[in-house]
């Protein structure tokens, strides 16, 4: 018995149609959300670069002894007691009336930090307080509460008045 060779003619399938007015909706829908996202984009970023410019500023050791008192944290970024103390030590520091010290950040994670670090003889979870000549007057360890360190912070300022 014989196949019989059936041929089959295929049709193109049946797609609906968009309307104009439905395509330009999709349209409008599309840019409305294209616009919303880039604006999310663009403040996440601007937000980025100001945290990553308030980093930089704050790991430039340099600044100390320059006529400021400073608190240096000595800092592991991995270490979630670190970071605690330095949100605690901001907060403290945005807490304070008048002048503020400076906040620098030594990360034991860099060449320069865990070299500063070693040089004061601290580990990490370490407030170190600073007159304005650079000169060390107290060192705070471990956790530390913003309601602790705000008069600290304040007392530091009054014995050691910035330079004018």
């Amino acid at each position: 018995m014989a196949k019989k060779n059936r041929k089959t003619k295929r049709t193109k399938s049946a797609k609906p149609q968009q309307s104009n007015a439905a395509k330009a909706q999709s349209r409008r829908a599309f840019l409305q959300y294209g616009i919303a996202g880039a604006a999310v984009l663009g403040v996440g970023g601007y937000f980025g670069v100001t945290s990553l410019q308030a980093s930089i500023c704050e790991a430039d050791l340099t600044k100390l002894g320059k006529g400021t008192p400073t608190i240096v944290q000595i800092h592991d970024p991995t270490c979630p007691v670190c970071n605690a103390l330095q949100r605690e030590t901001r907060k403290a520091i945005r807490n304070m009336d008048g002048d503020r010290p400076e906040l620098l950040v030594a990360n034991i994670k860099t060449l320069e930090g865990s070299t500063f670090a070693a040089d004061h003889g601290v580990p990490n979870i370490t407030l170190l307080l600073f007159d304005a000549k650079g000169e060390v007057q107290q060192i705070l360890r471990g956790p530390q509460d913003r309601a602790d360190l705000t008069p600290l912070f304040e007392d530091l300022m009054k014995r050691h008045r910035p330079r004018s």
